[in-house]
């Protein structure tokens, strides 16, 4: 039996395999919290108000998506469980984490063309509207600026320059990985103190 961190908290942002990343740490024998469950606190998280997240955390052990993906979220769970491990999952460039992005959300809203705001607002995921407020919350856009390239790929990387900020005295806390490349699962399983497995990283959930 190996050691496990207090908890495992994966914070990339969404379309960065955080799905094959939640596949390989059950291969692990990690618990790992529902997404859809989990997401249904994204209105907590827009009022800065994690209560309701740290109470979620206390019944699994590894985490991954909204709310965990987005800003503010890592620093109040780094202190609310210290000792645990977080990883930052990335994709090749912000070009191909965005294409991606978009592939999903037009599969999922399946209107055959990009979603537009009204599709958003009238499209039930985990409620009716959540995908628009997602955007709103998260990226900061309205009607006008929904999927602008330049807004959502300057996010991406902000987001991944203030995580390799916040831990950078810290190497130990944090792994940067791209669940696509050869050796992901291997360097999962060394940050995680797991033997290595001679699995390959799961590919789930692609938007190809």
């Amino acid at each position: 039996m190996f050691w496990k961190p207090k908890k495992v908290f994966c914070i990339g942002r969404n379309k960065t395999g955080t799905t094959s990343l939640s596949k390989a740490l059950k291969m692990l024998g990690y618990r790992v919290g529902k997404q859809g469950k989990a997401e249904r606190l994204l209105d907590d998280w827009g009022r800065r108000d994690f209560r309701k997240i740290v109470q979620y955390c206390r019944w699994a052990d590894a985490f991954q998506d909204v709310p965990f993906s987005l800003d503010y979220t890592y620093q109040v769970l780094d202190h609310a469980y210290p000792g645990s491990k977080f990883i930052l999952s990335v994709r090749d460039s912000p070009d191909q984490w965005f294409d991606s992005l978009i592939r999903s959300q037009t599969r999922i809203v399946g209107k055959g063309r990009l979603p537009t705001a009204e599709d958003l607002m009238q499209f039930s995921y985990c409620d009716t509207g959540w995908l628009w407020r997602q955007h709103q919350m998260v990226y900061g856009v309205d009607e006008s600026t929904l999927y602008n390239p330049d807004i959502y790929k300057q996010h991406y990387r902000n987001h991944n320059q203030k995580i390799l900020e916040y831990f950078k005295c810290r190497p130990d806390d944090l792994l940067v990985i791209n669940p696509s490349d050869s050796d992901a699962m291997q360097k999962l399983c060394t940050f995680l103190g797991h033997g290595v497995i001679d699995n390959a990283m799961p590919q789930e959930n692609r938007s190809a």
